[in-house]
């Protein structure tokens, strides 16, 4: 999704208001001095001065207030010559990124047959993100789940962050429904840093931006957005990249919280079921799920598993 960004005097903002009065939308976001939606893009004014308009028509919608004066600062691929495939876009993370307060957003469970999917959004100051680099916080995937255990607790009481599990009996409701994966997922992360950023706000921690770890490209995740009428409304500047957990703490402990929590939930289910669970989608996987399928029902397998992934037809032959 494209955008623009005009800065002009907090002076003219009724003027503004007044011009797109027959598209004001409801209650504005909180800090903007109103909201309208044309049928060429979102406007959201702030009343530091601030402007942002979104969508196709950002630049035309924006091009009609430059003659004022006012200056601009229009969403450029800053650097892109230097990346290359799905990192290769304008909302990738300045050069600087681990040098800046930023909130981080990452998941894991997508690719598990058991066990839900968790997604975490995490906040830190510069004085915590020197403390968790001392105990060596990186990406989760790099770590032991043993270690991750260890690490975890830590920093529950170190940072502000939101958790957000989704169960696979709510998963595979609203995959039947006709929603995909990644639907759910930028869902669940917008959820997860507006939670976050309504901390922020009650807590008085400042952050410059958000960056999330990269699962679509971001007008995929904007459309994602728009087909379940949500939108991204604050003017704090959003960032995706993969691999984020490598670019900023705040990325790594999200990461982090969200395997534990994955874990977490892996243990109470083999207890509650009585059988080992494996995690991920293999052979052995499906060995499990079909000792479960003998024990407790295809009804409760449906339950807990999440019911598209191909493991199922293998279960069931």
């Amino acid at each position: 999704m494209s955008y623009e960004v005009l800065v002009i005097p907090k002076k003219q903002l009724p003027e503004l208001k007044k011009y797109y009065h027959s598209s004001l939308k409801g209650q504005p976001p909180q800090g903007a001095f109103f909201a309208a939606k044309t049928s060429a893009c979102s406007i959201t004014a702030y009343q530091s001065g601030k402007v942002l308009f979104q969508g196709k028509g950002a630049s035309a919608e924006a091009d009609k207030w430059k003659r004022t004066g006012v200056s601009t600062t229009k969403k450029t691929a800053s650097s892109s010559s230097k990346r290359s495939g799905v990192d290769n876009h304008s909302s990738y993370p300045p050069n600087n990124v681990e040098q800046k307060i930023m909130l981080g957003s990452d998941e894991t469970g997508t690719g598990d047959y058991f066990g839900p999917m968790t997604v975490v959004c995490v906040h830190l100051t510069e004085e915590q993100m020197k403390t968790i680099d001392r105990w060596g916080v990186r990406d989760s995937k790099t770590i032991k789940d043993e270690t991750i255990r260890e690490l975890a607790p830590k920093l529950v009481k170190e940072c502000t962050y939101s958790l957000l599990i989704l169960n696979n009996e709510k998963y595979n409701s609203l995959q039947e429904k006709g929603m995909n994966q990644g639907q759910m997922k930028a869902l669940l992360h917008h959820q997860a840093i507006e939670n976050v950023m309504a901390k922020c706000e009650e807590e008085n921690l400042f952050y410059e931006g958000i960056l999330i770890d990269q699962f679509v490209s971001p007008a995929g995740y904007y459309k994602y957005l728009a087909s379940q009428k949500k939108a991204w409304t604050s003017e704090k500047p959003l960032y995706f990249a993969t691999k984020a957990e490598g670019l900023h703490p705040s990325v790594a402990a999200a990461s982090i919280l969200a395997r534990y929590s994955f874990l977490q939930e892996m243990d109470k289910l083999e207890k509650n079921l009585g059988v080992r669970i494996p995690k991920g989608a293999g052979p052995k996987v499906d060995e499990a799920a079909k000792k479960l399928l003998q024990k407790k029902g295809q009804e409760t397998l449906y339950k807990v598993t999440k019911w598209h992934f191909s493991n199922t037809q293998r279960v069931l032959m």
